[in-house]
């Protein structure tokens, strides 16, 4: 029960970014363009900082250095490929923007679910690493939470939707705990964790090249891209530094 919860508090932590629906929000370019910069830099420093790094070690334990990093790189790639054939199926069903919602709904969701799994599986067997591992993931589910409610908000003009789409997401880590609980616990090892990473990674790296900020660059705000790009990533980085 207190794996489950952590991972519950992990999760809805993405409703946190949804927050900013409540508020009157003007100046739709500058929000989108300051959200979407701000989920693509922390979304690349997930991939780059935490995903890779770990992908790596944990497939580490089973393979030589040379063949892991290789193993890593090929993963990266078939997420980037898996990535592209869903963004082409993607049916944007009012603009692009609504779509870059879904895509990042879509891919935070397949981020959240390992997630939940390895929160579940270390607060398990470690209460304190547990703690730590939800505190960490909570913080960065936040701006998340941002990369899908304001592209869906704005596409639809409808902050319910937004939400909803938003609390899918948040769902997934409980989600990936369930899955844990009842058929992974004694199945999952380090390198299939290790292969998961790898290649979300891949789908994160695509997601915020070619999605959002393919998305920011049709808006002409370049100032506010690059400073809030560089938010993200910092906002990441010291995540990574002080719960990580």
């Amino acid at each position: 029960m207190y794996s489950f919860i952590l991972t519950l508090f992990a999760g809805f932590s993405t409703l946190l970014g949804s927050l900013l629906l409540l508020l009157k929000l003007k100046q739709k370019e500058n929000i989108i363009v300051a959200s979407l910069s701000f989920a693509a830099g922390v979304m690349i420093c997930v991939s780059f900082i935490e995903l890779i790094p770990e992908g790596f070690k944990m497939i580490h334990y089973t393979y030589n250095p040379f063949f892991s990093f290789l193993l890593v790189l090929l993963l990266i790639n078939i997420g980037i490929i898996v990535s592209s054939i869903l963004d082409h199926f993607t049916v944007s069903k009012q603009n692009h923007l609504y779509k870059v919602g879904i895509i990042s709904m879509l891919a935070i969701i397949m981020h959240n679910i390992p997630e939940g799994i390895a929160t579940f599986l270390a607060a398990n067997n470690n209460r304190s690493l547990g703690l730590s591992l939800a505190i960490a993931i909570a913080f960065h589910n936040i701006p998340e939470g941002i990369g899908i409610s304001i592209p869906i908000y704005y596409a639809t003009q409808n902050r319910k939707k937004a939400f909803f789409y938003t609390l899918i997401s948040g769902i997934s880590e409980p989600f990936g705990a369930i899955l844990a609980f009842f058929f992974l616990k004694n199945i999952v090892t380090d390198t299939i964790m290790g292969f998961i990473f790898a290649f979300i990674a891949g789908i994160m790296i695509y997601i915020s090249v070619y999605e959002l900020l393919k998305e920011v660059k049709t808006y002409k705000k370049r100032k506010i891209n690059i400073i809030f790009f560089i938010i993200g990533i910092l906002f990441m980085t010291f995540n990574h530094l002080f719960f990580g």
